[in-house]
């Protein structure tokens, strides 16, 4: 019998069993496809600045140890399977091009600096002297006229800068986490689906597949979008919502930008080989991963309107993933209600590979039966 079995084998299930494995524990992960090949295989691998500070909210407590995280395990997997997941510090700009967003956006700036994170304002010309190949220009400057006045114009542009931002490359690092995993001996399964339960008094004692029983000490869900509907089988409601987001993916011979550009919900990130990922969509249509026209044309224009480059680089592949999206927009994670040996980690969203390397430690820490070193209040089922 396995220590735990973990039932969703994206970037959370994987980065949990690594952990668990490294402590000793027995791991198995099943997953209803292909391990990795869901919204952790699709993401574009942004990882923001954060610090950890023990007065913050657990949220923000989060978001500061995957930080620090990433690049300690960026170097470890490499070391222990080889594979560079791509990890880089290279900086990100953050764009408001109306006037309300670029008041948020000021706002924000101040935040990142009362929490001691390096954030620089930039004029329009500073920005073209850092970033050649985003072109802005007239088109970011507002004519105002007053009474009596002469017109003049002025920058309606808000730029950022935050040369903490990071990226990584999701396959890579999926493919980085899933060798890990068979390094410390945790069985990996693909094509497994959840189809029943047995619970003898307050534990889950065992979960039917069509492959037959498995049985363990403890159960994780880790299932991304789909968790929802597995916890439904248990009678347990939760707040996930499987929340569509579509990437665009350019070739060009050589990157026409070095930093990641933010605007909104919406993002470029420039790799290293010439490759260039527009997204994304946030779309509420249940688990159709199809792209669309419409999205795919939206995010080209977006992407061209700010890198002419773009123009005539190839557009290599579009392609869609499915996100879990909670009702207030934190992870569910901790203990099932009634359920001493079941555990959950999901209801990420956009977050899902940036708090991986947090979330495995922290229900890790649980599931071994330590304090975990931040707070998991806020994010327990039923909250």
């Amino acid at each position: 019998m396995d220590d735990v079995l973990i039932i969703g084998g994206g970037v959370i299930g994987l980065s949990l069993a690594w952990d668990l494995a490294r402590h000793g524990q027995r791991v198995r992960v099943i997953d209803q496809g292909e391990p990795g090949r869901e919204a952790s295989w699709a993401g574009a691998g942004i990882l923001p600045p954060a610090v950890l500070r023990p007065n913050d909210h657990p949220a923000e407590q989060l978001r500061g140890l995957a930080c620090r995280l990433h690049s300690e395990w960026a170097a470890e997997l490499r070391g222990l399977t080889g594979f560079d997941n791509g990890y880089r510090r290279c900086g990100g700009i953050y764009l408001a091009r109306k006037p309300g967003e670029a008041a948020t956006l000021s706002a924000w700036m101040e935040t990142l600096r009362a929490e001691g994170i390096e954030a620089s304002r930039l004029s329009i010309e500073e920005l073209d002297e850092i970033e050649p190949g985003l072109s802005l220009g007239r088109a970011d400057r507002l004519s105002v006229s007053k009474p009596n006045r002469t017109e003049y114009s002025v920058p309606s542009t808000l730029a950022l800068v935050l040369p903490g931002e990071s990226q990584l490359r999701n396959p890579r690092h999926l493919k980085a986490l899933m060798a890990a995993c068979q390094q410390c001996s945790v069985t990996i399964t693909p094509n497994v689906i959840a189809t029943g339960f047995k619970i003898a008094g307050n534990e889950l004692s065992e979960i039917q597949t069509p492959n037959g029983t498995l049985r363990a000490q403890q159960f994780c869900f880790t299932a991304g979008a789909w968790t929802g509907q597995i916890l439904n089988r248990l009678g347990m409601a939760t707040g996930i919502l499987p929340i569509r987001g579509q990437i665009v993916l350019f070739r060009c011979a050589k990157p026409p930008i070095t930093r990641i550009v933010n605007e909104g919900s919406r993002y470029l990130v420039p790799r290293d080989d010439g490759r260039v990922l527009a997204g994304s969509t946030e779309e509420e249509t249940g688990f159709d991963k199809r792209t669309t026209d419409v999205a795919v044309a939206e995010l080209t224009k977006f992407a061209r309107g700010l890198v002419p480059a773009l123009d005539d680089a190839e557009i290599e592949r579009t392609w869609a993933g499915i996100r879990p999206g909670s009702f207030d927009g934190l992870p569910y994670l901790g203990r099932l209600p009634g359920l001493k040996n079941a555990f959950v980690a999901a209801g990420h969203f956009r977050t899902g590979l940036y708090l991986s390397p947090a979330t495995a430690v922290v229900m890790s820490e649980l599931m071994r039966g330590e304090k975990p070193q931040i707070d998991l209040g806020p994010f327990r089922v039923g909250r």
